[in-house]
């Protein structure tokens, strides 16, 4: 279990402290995929670095499965089961996919097994499995191949920051299998996302807004007072692609 207890953040301004995470406490069991939303500016990238480890809080403490993980560095949380997805995937000129699997796994995969973490998001393994993760990819193919480190990596806690950010239909539409996917072999999600479709398979909805959670809840709880009504949920889940909140 992740467990968040009275959790700030600051940055310096010429006028002084800017709180960007306000007093945040919050649990969220294993084997859940919870989803993160609320206004630009809310503050919610800002917490998903805070779990991963790339920000470290002001104030508070973050524990994983009773331990105080608060003061480990990114790598200690990732030897830990952590894993982060940045909404803009990193770019390695001179390392290949192959390699970048082997890496993330910390196994020397066979060809073969790393072409099934690549069929698993999507891609043609034999593209792909021998291409540098360089410029000549795109934003939706890096994201496929970045998820696809995370799978290999199979931690317990995966934090996604607005996975479907600059990917196409087809690419999402991958992404949401892939998520279903995952919850069902139990691991534990966390996505950023303004995405409906992303929320309709959310069990838990975290609404941040200004730095505090202004909402927690069941998905079925949550979602139709985020979207209007209740029959705008049901028209939501017919539709090929979503709108953004």
């Amino acid at each position: 279990m992740l467990e968040l207890k009275n959790l700030s953040f600051d940055v310096p301004q010429d006028n002084g402290q800017k709180e960007i995470i306000k007093d945040i406490s919050l649990n969220i069991d294993d084997g859940k995929l919870v989803v993160i939303t609320g206004p630009n500016g809310g503050g919610k990238s800002t917490l998903a670095k805070l779990i991963a480890g790339i920000e470290k809080p002001t104030a508070g403490q973050i524990y994983f499965d009773s331990e105080d993980i608060t003061e480990k560095s990114i790598t200690e949380r990732a030897n830990l089961g952590i894993s982060f997805a940045f909404q803009q995937p990193v770019r390695f000129k001179g390392i290949e996919v192959v390699d970048l699997l082997r890496l993330a796994s910390k196994k020397d995969l066979s060809i073969a097994d790393a072409c099934e973490y690549l069929s698993k998001v999507g891609l043609c393994a034999k593209d792909y499995i021998n291409r540098e993760v360089n410029a000549s990819l795109s934003g939706g193919e890096l994201k496929r191949i970045e998820i696809a480190t995370v799978l290999a990596r199979g931690t317990r806690l995966c934090v996604f920051d607005e996975p479907e950010a600059g990917i196409d239909l087809w690419s999402f539409n991958n992404l949401i299998t892939v998520f279903e996917k995952m919850r069902s072999e139990n691991n534990t999600i966390i996505i950023i996302s303004h995405q409906e479709r992303i929320l309709n398979i959310a069990d838990e909805i975290i609404v941040l807004e200004s730095g505090k959670i202004s909402k927690h809840g069941k998905k079925d709880d949550i979602l139709p007072s985020l979207l209007g009504t209740a029959s705008a949920v049901g028209a939501c889940i017919k539709m090929e692609q979503g709108g953004t909140l």
